[in-house]
């Protein structure tokens, strides 16, 4: 087809991966992933046939250098990350930065025509006002700092090289596949099984992005190669606290769970302002998100009740 582009992304098993990986098939790309051996791949397992795995750990720069040599791709979405977000990991540090500086190194060497990192609003720590690209980044946590040196050594190799290297720095991401443990999932579940909901502060805030409106901005995005060097926000410029968030899953699921809020310990990253700056994207790709906080959590609810056998 003449629109067919050869894809890779690292990452595929994951929550966005996953979902940006179901994308590019039905867009009738040919799509690459790499695999670390002995992974779950239950977020894919129905489409493995229809992709193309090399399997390889980014911190291998022979693995790494192989398996992009053999897969040729135009378009590189690197996903793949080590999350950890409440211990000191060396982990965190090698797989997100020097995994990430092996790619690059490796898809370098046979040319492409952009390669998209991903980032995290957690690169830029608390701030008291919407998180803006040009902000100073205050990570507080390893994954956050394993994060924000990932972002800016793409932003460097982008802008010294010339490089068609640019960075999606996301918000709080929400959907189809994301695992059972976080907020909204855990919410979700809880909600239409019955049991009741142990909160934080009802204060807590997050920019909460739908997934559907995530994949559109990769797949934007990855149209754009003059943009070398370039951080991109992708959330919805408004935050919800989680007070909102439970009211709108207790009227769409009809539950009539309690409420214990205070009973879950507040962390270190939590706070009440937390949201995105989204004029930059708005202004030079063209992407802004479509779905408001009811409506993609009604699919995602919708999602859940059909779905629940794939979290047991």
């Amino acid at each position: 087809m003449p629109n067919q582009k050869n894809i890779l992304v690292t990452g595929a098993t994951g929550f966005v991966g996953a979902n940006l990986v179901r994308r590019l098939i039905k867009d009738k790309n040919k799509v690459h992933i790499i695999l670390r051996r002995n992974f779950d791949t239950w977020r894919i397992k129905d489409i493995l046939d229809k992709l193309n795995p090399h399997y390889a750990d980014l911190n291998n720069i022979q693995e790494v250098n192989k398996a992009v040599k053999k897969a040729k791709p135009e378009i590189i979405y690197h996903l793949a990350a080590y999350k950890n977000y409440l211990e000191e990991s060396r982990k965190n540090l090698e797989t997100d930065i020097f995994g990430t500086l092996n790619l690059l190194n490796a898809c370098n060497k046979i040319g492409y025509d952009v390669f998209i990192n991903t980032g995290s609003s957690s690169e830029y720590g608390t701030k008291s006002k919407l998180m803006s690209e040009k902000d100073l980044l205050e990570p507080n946590s390893y994954y956050a700092i394993a994060k924000a040196t990932q972002s800016l050594l793409s932003q460097h190799l982008g802008r010294d090289k010339g490089l068609p290297i640019i960075t999606l720095r996301l918000f709080s991401v929400y959907g189809l596949y994301e695992m059972y443990y976080r907020l909204i999932p855990t919410l979700i579940k809880n909600s239409l099984e019955g049991k009741d909901l142990n909160l934080a502060s009802p204060k807590t805030a997050r920019d909460f992005i739908f997934i559907d409106d995530v994949v559109d901005a990769y797949i934007e995005v990855s149209k754009m190669s003059k943009l070398a060097g370039h951080i991109f926000n992708i959330g919805t410029g408004k935050q919800s606290s989680l007070k909102e968030i439970v009211s709108i899953i207790i009227n769409l699921t009809g539950s009539k769970v309690k409420q214990k809020w205070g009973a879950y310990p507040n962390r270190s990253f939590d706070a009440n302002i937390w949201v995105a700056d989204i004029s930059k994207v708005k202004k030079m790709i063209g992407w802004q998100p479509k779905y408001n906080l009811k409506k993609g959590l009604e699919k995602t609810i919708d999602w859940f009740k059909n779905n629940n056998n794939l979290y047991k």
